[in-house]
């Protein structure tokens, strides 16, 4: 019960990592704002926590959507003490003169711009309070870019930048900011990873992953609860690898 008594935001929670997370932190103690853009995903989770959860539609690339999600979370809870930037979306696998603007704008907007608004909203927050954890479910993309997948790998690679950068700022203020890089999963953005999700394609990818499997949603949830935990109150701006050796 690592995590009882305390509050968390997680958005893209209604599924893959972000369902993985939401698992273990209520099964620690936490309750938990399920925000997700699939607004029926988030009922079924939330759902199926009884009261320790509640259920948010948020758009996170918009400012309006984000505000909502945090009064609902200060209604809900009357305070917010971890939040959870897990949403998170990719382009297909191309070459990068490829990738259409529209494409660019919403990768960056989804897994940037997304940190930005939260932050927005949910610092003052923790800062009035002197107390919080912020954890940015960055990639091993961002730290070993895969080739056709460069805007991604950017996207990524800004928000390992952005942990730290926040994580020196709100230090003083007694809130920890860290990220996880996962390699890819099973979950639902798999497909788009690798192209095509067949038999070979799997085996070629974890052929590169020394552990010799993909990350699992439980994987995420089981460091994001430590890192959210007061057991890490010594912890703030790491990139902590989940990826079983991938980046080695």
């Amino acid at each position: 019960m690592r995590l009882e008594g305390k509050t968390a935001i997680v958005t893209g929670g209604a599924q893959g990592f972000g369902g993985g997370i939401v698992d273990k932190f209520i099964a620690e103690g936490a309750r938990v704002l399920v925000a997700d853009i699939n607004e029926e995903g988030a009922r079924t989770k939330a759902a199926e926590a009884g009261n320790a959860a509640t259920a948010c539609h948020v758009d996170v690339a918009k400012a309006d959507s984000v505000e909502a999600m945090m009064i609902a979370a200060a209604e809900a809870f009357g305070h917010v003490d971890i939040l959870v930037n897990n949403a998170g979306i990719t382009h297909l696998p191309t070459p990068m003169e490829d990738v259409s603007e529209a494409e660019f704008d919403r990768v960056l907007a989804v897994n940037a711009k997304s940190v930005y608004l939260t932050a927005r909203y949910i610092v003052p927050h923790m800062k009035e309070r002197k107390t919080g954890a912020i954890l940015n479910i960055a990639s091993t993309a961002g730290l070993s870019p895969r080739p056709r997948l460069n805007w991604y790998n950017a996207s990524k690679g800004w928000m390992i930048t952005a942990t730290k950068a926040m994580a020196v700022e709100l230090a003083p203020f007694g809130v920890r900011v860290n990220a996880l890089c996962p390699v890819a999963g099973e979950t639902p953005l798999l497909k788009s990873f690798l192209g095509e999700d067949t038999p070979e394609m799997r085996a070629k990818f974890i052929a590169t992953i020394p552990l010799g499997r993909f990350s699992q949603p439980e994987d995420l949830g089981n460091a994001a609860s430590f890192l959210c935990s007061d057991e890490a109150s010594m912890i703030t701006g790491a990139a902590l690898e989940v990826d079983g050796g991938r980046c080695i």
